[in-house]
């Protein structure tokens, strides 16, 4: 039985493009055969995807997203992926880790929320499949955020996890949206069948912004494990596809006038043997890829995080990126100093395997780290305020949300008594400071601080952010007294008058086997 599925609810018309006079109609070349479907033990073939209408776009300016469920970036190498070699090298292809539970599993609902509208899941609300909780009327994915925009840029996605469509993680406003059964009709053929129409949109019509799905990789992940080698076959599958996607684009009539920028991202990594939703590194191992216009090629950034497609997508479009998402451009970096700090690997962390870098109690130029009320011993590593990352800091110790740091990117600094008391040391309590740089604040009535703060408390620590004018007394300006986690702090400082200089610093004490406070990307304006 052939079986093919488009929602027409889930197409808008508008203007179709008609195809140069120039150039024949790929509508009307002979389509590659689609894959065949099994079904008792008889191959049938899926019928073609009709073409759906798509508006003709307004701008020169396109961009093309292709996420990839299930694909854990270290897997990329081994494969046979030529494109998507390509495309790294060509490009940016920043790393990172997810968040797990309580925040939200490492499944695709939540990862590709995650992705879609380019918020964590703490403001999303998608936590699992379910996608009870979601919050898609704040928080629209970046094609209906286009169209909130300006309707007149032409959207397109076809995807064939259909409950992207219907749970309306990529919503009704886009113009044409193609969904597809993966789960119903077997993911290999229903990827075919996204890349087919894909190809033919994107050569014959004239989307400003697409996104394409595919999902074959997280199945042969759920079927063989990340380690095998039917998951480098599908990863070398998808990656054909990639390249059939990329080369509808160059046969453009207008290609040689157009900017064109490439997103590949995924939702969540695999383990070894199989399999995610739970907090291990390999379950966490995400991915944002960008080629394009101004974007950097080989560049290897640790602050992309998985919030950052929207903006990779108004970037490509020459559009300022939105407000009220936790997404930045993917083609500039934070500037924020701690990214300059030299990592070792590990000491007192045998856990942690020794290949890993990730601490380092050298502050980078112009701040300081007060450690002289430490007592002596504690695990070195965390021995006052350091300087680690996502994977060396929640290797250290699992699912004590220390994977929720989210809003912290790249090399944050850290103080971890929960950590530091589990090796013996002299009687006392975690005390350390961390001491910014002098900040100018001649002539202003107030500033505002900035900071990524992630704080865990219990029992007796203490956490206060102090200022000092001109190296006068400390003022607290912030005491920290119950958890917050994975927050952006806005504080409102007042300048005395004639002040000229301003130092932050953040105070962890009367802590032993406590929690932990973490500080990133501190900004005075």
């Amino acid at each position: 039985m052939q079986r093919w599925r488009i929602l027409p609810a889930l197409v808008a018309a508008a203007v179709s493009v008609p195809a140069p006079a120039a150039v024949a109609d790929p509508v009307a070349d002979p389509a590659p055969a689609p894959e065949g479907k099994v079904l008792n033990g008889v191959t049938t073939l899926a019928a073609p995807v009709p073409v759906p209408d798509v508006p003709n776009g307004i701008s020169a300016d396109k961009v093309l997203v292709i996420g990839l469920d299930g694909l854990r970036h270290d897997r990329i190498a081994p494969a046979d992926a030529p494109n998507l070699d390509a495309l790294i090298s060509g490009g940016t292809f920043g790393t990172s880790l997810l968040y797990t539970s309580p925040m939200a599993a490492t499944s695709s609902g939540p990862g590709w929320s995650t992705i879609a509208t380019s918020v964590w899941p703490d403001l999303h609300g998608v936590k699992d499949n379910t996608f009870a909780g979601k919050h898609y009327d704040q928080y629209p994915d970046f094609l209906t955020r286009l169209e909130n925009t300006n309707a007149a840029y032409s959207t397109y996605a076809a995807l064939d996890w259909k409950p992207l469509a219907d749970q309306g993680t990529f919503g009704p406003r886009i113009d044409a949206r193609v969904a597809l059964d993966g789960d119903a009709d077997g993911y290999p053929a229903e990827d075919e069948r996204v890349t087919q129409v894909s190809e033919t949109v994107l050569r014959t019509r004239n989307p400003d912004a697409s996104f394409v799905y595919l999902g074959a990789i997280d199945i042969a992940g759920h079927g063989s494990g990340a380690g095998s080698a039917a998951y480098l076959t599908a990863i070398h599958d998808a990656d054909a596809r990639i390249g059939r996607l990329l080369a509808a684009v160059r046969a453009r009539p207008s290609y040689a006038s157009e900017r064109w920028t490439v997103v590949v991202a995924t939702d969540h990594g695999h383990t070894d043997a199989g399999g995610h939703g739970g907090s291990s590194i390999e379950e966490r191992r995400t991915f944002v890829l960008a080629s394009g216009p101004g974007i950097a090629a080989g560049a290897r950034p640790a602050d992309t995080r998985l919030v950052d497609v929207t903006a990779a997508v108004f970037t490509g479009l020459r559009l300022a990126v939105p407000g009220g998402i936790d997404g930045r451009r993917v083609d500039t970096r934070t500037g924020d100093p701690f990214e300059g700090v030299t990592l070792s690997g590990r000491t007192d962390e045998t856990g942690i395997p020794a290949g890993v870098l990730g601490y380092s109690h050298t502050p980078p130029s112009g701040w300081s780290a007060d450690a002289s009320r430490m007592p002596s011993g504690g695990v070195q590593e965390w021995r006052g305020w350091a300087f680690t990352t996502d994977e060396f800091w929640s290797r250290a110790a699992r699912d004590q949300q220390r994977e929720l740091n989210v809003r912290s990117r790249g090399i944050f600094a850290v103080a971890d008594s929960d950590e530091w008391d589990d090796k013996s040391h002299e009687t006392g309590t975690f005390d350390s400071t961390l001491v910014s740089p002098a900040y100018t604040v001649t002539g202003r009535a107030s500033v505002t601080l900035a900071y990524a703060t992630h704080y865990r408390v219990d029992g007796a620590q203490k956490a206060q952010v102090l200022v000092s004018f001109d190296g006068g007394a400390d003022t607290l300006v912030k005491n920290y007294t119950a958890d917050a986690i994975a927050r952006n702090e806005s504080l409102r400082v007042t300048v005395p008058a004639g002040a000229t200089s301003m130092r932050v610093k953040f105070h962890y004490f009367d802590a032993t086997n406590n929690w932990y406070w973490a500080v990133d990307d501190l900004r005075v304006s």
